[in-house]
């Protein structure tokens, strides 16, 4: 059974009005929903989605480079933190841009997983692209830059653009002159799902541990609660 949807509270809400309504309701239609209802017009938001995933990278390049004279290492950093999927998530559930999403039966029951994280991350991008396409570059642009580019003053007061093993390695260096050193406390399971417990120590002493699927998740997981151990967040 195919859903009908209203769209024109998510237009008010962004202030743009679509002159192409099956562009704005494409960038909803998750692939899940098609397989269930292959006749369904429009088609699924992945193309939509590939072509905002360049829009987006654009726009904060641009406003990046025009706004800070910070080496190309940094900038790299900072912008990485502005387009992940974690901040595209966040900000459609701000968007609730969930209430449109067309999902497969078993896709709409899932709603905390990563899976529902990086649809709604995903759908971010195919509205910058069917925005794109619909209104042209300025009016995605203006998009962005009222949604998505105002998070950077928190992620450089707080320091996010650099992950919890480059951060807690930066602050242990900062206040204690150590370089943290990782250590793998545990290895479980069989050689196709392993899974590990590394500690993360400064100088001989252990300040925290994490789990992962591998070495490297471990170690970040273990460098997050360390921040928090040691608050340095």
């Amino acid at each position: 059974m195919q859903i009908m949807k209203d769209f024109s509270n998510l237009e008010k809400k962004i202030g743009v009005h679509f002159k192409n309504k099956d562009l704005l309701k494409q960038a909803f239609v998750h692939r899940s929903y098609i397989n269930e209802n292959p006749n369904f017009e429009p088609s699924h938001n992945e193309r939509l989605e590939f072509l905002g995933d360049a829009v987006l990278e654009l726009v904060v390049t641009e406003n990046l480079y025009q706004n800070y004279p910070n080496p190309e290492g940094e900038l790299t950093n900072w912008r990485a933190s502005l387009v992940n999927s974690q901040m595209l998530a966040k900000l459609a559930k701000k968007l609730a841009l969930e209430d449109y999403l067309y999902l497969s039966r078993g896709e709409a029951k899932d709603k905390n997983s990563k899976a529902r994280a990086y649809i709604l991350a995903n759908c971010f991008e195919a509205l910058i692209g069917s925005i794109y396409l619909d209104q042209g570059y300025q009016t995605a642009k203006k998009f962005i830059a009222k949604y998505l580019l105002p998070e950077l003053t928190e992620i450089l007061a707080k320091q996010l653009y650099l992950d919890p093993k480059s951060k807690f390695q930066e602050i242990a260096q900062d206040k204690l002159g150590i370089t943290p050193t990782y250590q793998v406390l545990k290895e479980t399971g069989p050689d196709h799902a392993k899974k590990f417990k590394v500690g993360v120590y400064l100088d001989s002493n252990l300040i925290a541990a994490g789990l992962g699927t591998s070495k490297q998740e471990a170690q970040v997981k273990a460098a997050a609660i360390a921040l928090k151990k040691k608050n340095w967040e």
